[in-house]
């Protein structure tokens, strides 16, 4: 019998996490052995306890609690490592708040048994999603692939997915200290198969992802992947020559130098501008240096 640990990264859901357990368990099919292993990143809400709460019904589930919010990319790398040292054939990926269908949970096994290592879902449409976002959402896709040559991105792609264990294993491979887990899938490999649904909102709560939060996510995703900095000094280059080469034609003309003083400024903020993305370069190089971990667990059952 094949070992399938069901991965939920937690962070205040509360209140969806009762229905999340009654929708998911319709959907575990008998024939494999399931663990539930959810993963509380620190919430401030009572998560823990009804996590704890279920675990009393349900022996089937595991829990690892981080001693405060270290981030959704640490709760699944933690998950990943927890489905190991659960000794897992397999793992599948979802959120709790039921944006991603666990009624595509037998479909991935299935897929699974055909032999695909790596099944992942995606949003066929984004109708019901907030405008806004989605226009962000489609321009980050295409300024990532521009920026990181990566094609393989897939536009729309959830973290929701089955990984097979030499997956998980790939992916416990890679010690970056920032992770972004949509970019790690696509550098990995192994044969994919996608599964798309149509956009499903929340069951209950509120989103825990502010445009700000989602910005600063790509923004690292894009650095991670790329060599954006590459492009600061050249753009430098562009505007320092345009700005001399207007200054010089202006000056020619109209025998003045009055512009001359408002050109060096503004080429002064830019040589700012790129110190200051030196700077940040530098202390990311550090933090991957410092080797600190990447989340530290208080609590967890998985060696009960």
């Amino acid at each position: 019998m094949k070992r399938i640990t069901i991965i939920v990264p937690c962070y205040n859901e509360e209140e969806v996490l009762d229905f999340f357990y009654e929708e998911v368990t319709k959907y575990l099919d008998p024939k494999y052995d399931f663990k539930l292993l959810f993963v509380n990143d620190g919430s401030k809400d009572k998560t823990l306890e009804v996590i704890n709460n279920l675990r009393k019904k349900d022996d089937r589930i595991k829990y690892i609690s981080f001693s405060r919010n270290f981030g959704k990319e640490a709760a699944m790398l933690a998950g990943l490592q927890g489905a190991k040292e659960l000794n897992s054939d397999a793992c599948i990926m979802l959120d709790a708040d039921l944006q991603d269908p666990p009624s595509l949970i037998p479909e991935m096994l299935t897929l699974y048994e055909a032999g695909y290592k790596h099944i992942y879902a995606k949003h066929r449409t984004r109708v019901g999603e907030p405008k806004l976002k989605t226009f962000f959402a489609l321009l980050f896709y295409k300024v990532y692939a521009m920026l990181t040559k990566d094609k393989n991105l897939s536009k729309g792609a959830r973290d929701f997915c089955l990984m097979d264990k030499a997956v998980i294993d790939a992916f416990l491979s890679i010690k970056d200290y920032k992770r972004f887990t949509k970019g790690i899938s696509s550098w990995v490999g192994f044969e994919k198969k996608c599964l798309e649904f149509d956009y499903v909102p929340r069951k209950a709560g509120k989103t825990k992802w502010s445009f700000l939060k989602l910005f600063k996510y790509a923004w690292m995703g894009i650095r991670q992947f790329s060599h954006v900095y590459k492009i600061i000094p050249k753009l430098l280059i562009v505007l320092a020559v345009g700005l001399l080469g207007f200054d010089t034609i202006y000056s020619i003309l109209n025998d003045t130098f009055s512009y001359r003083i408002l050109i060096y400024e503004v080429l002064f903020v830019f040589i700012f501008i790129a110190l200051d993305a030196i700077m940040k370069m530098l202390y990311e190089i550090r933090d991957q240096g410092l080797n600190r971990p990447i989340y530290i667990i208080e609590d967890s059952n998985i060696n009960d």
